[in-house]
C-alpha cells in the first residue's frame, strides 16, 4: 500500500503540469455535457487505481481514443460539431477531468496507507453515488467526498448523490490558492500573503514543486484514531 503511494507520488512529481496548462487551458471548445459512455472517469479508475499503470496524460488520451473511438465519433456527429474543432477541443476537455481525478486517486492511495491494505474502494459506480472513494475499516464505512474550492477550471463539478450509500459521508476540503500566490507569496512589505500563509499552515494538504496539490495522511489519521478509540 505505501509502496503504491510512493510510486504514484513519484509519477505525479514527474508530470510537467505547466506545459499541459499552456497547451490546454486556453482551449474551451468541447464544453457540452458528455454522455456516460464516453466519459473518461471509468478508464481513469481502471488504469490508475485498479491496474496501477501510471502513465502520462498523452498516453492516457491515446488509450481513451483507442477504446472509445466509435462512440466518441458518434457523439461528435450527433452534436454536428466539425471534426477539426471537436478533436482540437476534446483533449483539453479530457485533460481537465484527468488532472482533477488523479489528485483524487492519490488521496485514495494516501487513505489506504493510513487505514490499511484493501481498505479503500474507488469506482465509477461510487462516483455516481456521490463518493469519491470509500474506506472500510473495522466494520465502518466512510464515504469520502473531496470538496474542491479553487479558481482553477481544471476541476470537475461536485457530485450529487442520487441514491443512499451505506456508511457515513465525510467531507475533506481541497482549498487551493491561485498559482500566482505561490509564485509571489509575499506582499510588497515583505509579509506572507494570507492565502499562502493559510495554505502552509494547513497540515492536510501539501504542494509538489510542479504545482500538484495533494492530501497528506493527517487528513485521514483523525478518523482512524476516532474509530480505534471506539473499538477498544
Amino acid at each position: 500500500m505505501k509502496k503504491s503511494l510512493k510510486k504514484f507520488e513519484t509519477f505525479l512529481k514527474s508530470i510537467n503540469l505547466e506545459s499541459y496548462r499552456k497547451r490546454f487551458l486556453p482551449i474551451k471548445i468541447v464544453e457540452m455535457d458528455m454522455p456516460k459512455n464516453i466519459q473518461a472517469i471509468s478508464m481513469l479508475y481502471e488504469i490508475y487505481w485498479k491496474e496501477k499503470k501510471f502513465i502520462g496524460y498523452d498516453s492516457f488520451y491515446k488509450e481513451y481514443l483507442k477504446y472509445l473511438k466509435s462512440d466518441i465519433e458518434a457523439f461528435r456527429i450527433k452534436t454536428t460539431m466539425c471534426k477539426v474543432c471537436f478533436y482540437k477541443g476534446l483533449p483539453a476537455r479530457i485533460y481537465r477531468t484527468w488532472a482533477s481525478l488523479i489528485t483524487q486517486i492519490h488521496a485514495g492511495y494516501v487513505a489506504e496507507s493510513v487505514f490499511g491494505s484493501k481498505s479503500v474502494e474507488m469506482s465509477e459506480e461510487l462516483d455516481h453515488l456521490g463518493a469519491d472513494f470509500r474506506v472500510h475499516y473495522k466494520g465502518n464505512f466512510l464515504n469520502y467526498q473531496v470538496k474542491k474550492e479553487t479558481h482553477s477550471r481544471e476541476v470537475r463539478k461536485q457530485k450529487v448523490s442520487k441514491k443512499k450509500l451505506k456508511g457515513r459521508f465525510v467531507n475533506i476540503a481541497y482549498n487551493v490558492p491561485a498559482r500566482d500566490v505561490f509564485k509571489d507569496p509575499k506582499t510588497k512589505k515583505g509579509e506572507w500573503r494570507k492565502p499562502y500563509k493559510e495554505f502552509v499552515q494547513n497540515k492536510d494538504l501539501t504542494r509538489f514543486k510542479n504545482g500538484f496539490v495533494v492530501f497528506t495522511p493527517s487528513v485521514f489519521k483523525e478518523k482512524k484514531k476516532e474509530i480505534d478509540l471506539k473499538s477498544k
